[in-house]
């Protein structure tokens, strides 16, 4: 009986300890859930009220099976201690966290944002130079312009049409859309049909403007006669670029002024037979557009040269001709407008003569008024060269010693292109003036001042007007010439202030008549550019094979002919024809840039400035397969990159500079304009 009551007194301690165990599991639970509110453990996962009640019922079943005592208790009691004091622990560590927390709250806080501060600095450290690397990449590539060098097509070759006999087509170049490069103005004649005698009706008339960069056609306009000038640069007073400035075509009747860019007509004007190029005048009536001169002489040749004047606004005569009483007694010489130092503008022309007047009295003459009083100038030291107060002419030549040709002393191509723009005309007008008469055969210069000469020399035949480049450092332009006898031709460069031979050498001559170049270099001094056969040692080897010819008609009646400077069969193979640049820096090595067997008809010289390169303009007749009549062709030849492909030629047996610091430097040659 007491064994029994025992049993129901341990049942009954049992189902208290138990029921205490389930009270006080779910006092920790919610004791946890009130000190960390929806914190996760590593490893507890998240708290659910349902998941720990199961897991509750679960202990206390096994602490029903295991029911036996440790350390005087039940487990189940021990480990709910064990929990407590953990709690109560980690309370008291909380607590004690409260009470110094300021301290330490501060401390933590100094930390983050020195730990701030910190990854600021580094974030700083690695932003700032990519900003910096950024930003030099942007200017690079906005800012400094790319050359275009890569993009332009420099050598190229354009057939243009037909050409008949060996006349050199009139060129000028302009730069005509804006590209910063020097585009080609040329004058076309192609053939209707080359089978029939050629006629005027058979004959299609046009000008080219093609461009520099790789030929391209940008206009082309027809015309009803033939061209014998092209020349731009005239200013038209449009504040556009594009528009702002014209070219004019002067045939033997007409005057036309086009748009550079379009080719539109501006003014058209008939005055009569001309005979020469128009010269850029200041601005003789007051409306701010530069006026225009030009030459006439009837188709008899026997009347009077006449000197013209036209507005460069509108193409209206001002006034009526001018006569000076000059008959046809030579080749047509300028007309030039120089400007003394005193600022007196007088106009320089004639007749195989070189004669002067006073702009002002042209003005007067032509239009009955006074001109206006910067054109009304006059220098004393010229006035004084008048013969008589009767003249109006002051004589620079006499009529004994004909002149063929006038030229200013100066470097560029102002004489030959002759384009209407301000720069070109300043530079030719203050000059002093290269004199060549070939019926004396002498070669003079003249100086600007008081017309007397400078220095003059006798030279054999010369067929070309010479070229003026820098040779030496005197900073006076030199010359060069060439002289042809008994088939040997001789290329000489003359000093341009004393009149002796820097440089010659001999070669096979070319039979070929075209006006040589130069063109100057970054560092001050010039290349030349000449055609010419192979270099001679001795030239009497080809005096032997190829004798000189004195009389044409003789050359007729042995059925040969007179081509440049000497007499040649008609079956005669064709003769190769080479271009050779000269530098002065080395002037035993010639650098030979092309060869042809065509005719060079003219060549002209164009200038990059961004590439500071230049190009070497020629228009050539071609000979045609099955055609009566042979093609006229248009090359450019980019000078750098000839000069460095092109063949070396020694004057000298010395072996010395060699071929690669040649080759270095030329390729480093750097031209100007």
């Amino acid at each position: 009986m007491m064994h029994l009551s025992s049993a129901a007194a341990a049942a009954a301690v049992a189902e208290g300890a138990s029921s205490l165990i389930t009270s006080r599991a779910m006092a920790a639970s919610l004791s946890r859930a009130l000190k960390l509110p929806g914190k996760k453990g590593s490893d507890l996962g998240e708290y659910d009220p349902l998941t720990q009640a199961d897991s509750e019922d679960e202990t206390e079943d096994d602490d029903l099976v295991l029911n036996y005592p440790r350390n005087g208790l039940n487990p189940a009691v021990a480990d709910l201690r064990g929990e407590e004091e953990l709690d109560e622990e980690e309370e008291l560590r909380e607590g004690a966290g409260h009470e110094v927390g300021p301290g330490r709250s501060q401390g933590g806080a100094a930390e983050e944002k020195a730990a701030r501060v910190r990854g600021a600095m580094r974030s700083a450290a690695f932003l700032l130079p990519l900003s910096c690397a950024a930003l030099l990449v942007l200017l690079c590539a906005f800012l400094i312009p790319c050359p275009q060098g890569a993009l332009l097509q420099m050598q190229w070759e354009r057939e243009l049409g037909d050409t008949a006999g060996v006349t050199s087509p009139p060129i000028a170049l302009w730069d005509v859309d804006g590209d910063g490069l020097e585009d080609v103005l040329i004058a076309v004649t192609n053939i209707s049909n080359d089978s029939q005698p050629m006629s005027a009706q058979s004959k299609e008339l046009s000008v080219w403007a093609l461009g520099g960069g790789g030929g391209q056609m940008l206009w082309r306009k027809s015309l009803r006669e033939p061209l014998i000038s092209v020349q731009c640069g005239l200013q038209t007073g449009s504040s556009d670029p594009l528009h702002s400035s014209a070219c004019v075509l002067i045939s033997s009747g007409h005057m036309i002024a086009i748009n550079a860019s379009t080719g539109w007509t501006l003014w058209t004007t008939a005055v009569g037979h001309v005979v020469s190029h128009a010269v850029l005048l200041p601005d003789l009536q007051g409306d701010a557009f530069p006026d225009l001169l030009i030459a006439t002489l009837p188709e008899d040749k026997v009347s009077d040269l006449a000197l013209v004047l036209i507005s460069g606004r509108s193409g209206a005569l001002i006034g009526r001709p001018v006569n000076f009483n000059l008959t046809a007694q030579g080749k047509l010489i300028g007309p030039l407008l120089h400007e003394t130092q005193t600022g007196a503008y007088y106009v320089m022309f004639g007749l195989g003569t070189v004669e002067a007047v006073s702009l002002s009295l042209i003005y007067s003459r032509a239009t009955g008024q006074t001109a206006a009083s910067r054109v009304r100038l006059k220098d004393p030291t010229w006035e004084r060269l008048r013969k008589s107060n009767s003249s109006s002419l002051i004589h620079i030549s006499s009529v004994s010693d004909p002149v063929d040709f006038l030229l200013s002393l100066v470097v560029g191509s102002c004489q030959r292109l002759r384009n209407l723009d301000g720069v070109s005309a300043l530079n030719c007008s203050r000059s002093d003036w290269i004199v060549l008469s070939n019926s004396s055969r002498r070669l003079s210069v003249l100086r600007a001042s008081d017309t007397r000469p400078i220095w003059s020399l006798s030279l054999a035949s010369i067929h070309t007007c010479p070229a003026a480049g820098h040779f030496n450092d005197d900073g006076v332009p030199d010359l060069l010439v060439h002289q042809s006898a008994n088939g040997v031709r001789k290329v000489q460069i003359m000093d341009g202030a004393r009149g002796r031979s820097l440089w010659e050498a001999e070669f096979v001559c070319p039979r070929l008549a075209v006006e040589d170049s130069s063109v100057l270099t970054a560092s001050g001094q010039s290349v030349f550019l000449f055609w010419a056969g192979d270099p001679l040692a001795q030239p009497q080897n080809v005096s032997k094979a190829t004798p000189l010819c004195r009389s044409h008609d003789r050359c007729m009646r042995s059925e040969r002919r007179l081509i440049g400077c000497v007499c040649v069969p008609q079956v005669a193979e064709p003769v190769l024809r080479k271009l050779f640049l000269l530098h002065p820096n080395y002037p035993t090595i010639l650098l030979e840039l092309s060869s042809t067997t065509d005719t060079v008809l003219s060549a002209a010289v164009s200038y990059q400035a961004q590439q500071k390169d230049a190009s070497y303009i020629s228009v050539s007749s071609r000979p045609s397969s099955g055609r009566a009549l042979g093609a006229q062709v248009l090359q450019t030849l980019s000078l750098r990159a000839a000069a460095a492909d092109a063949r070396i030629l020694r004057l000298t047996d010395a072996d010395k500079p060699s071929a690669f610091q040649l080759r270095k430097f030329f390729r480093r040659l750097a031209f100007r304009q």
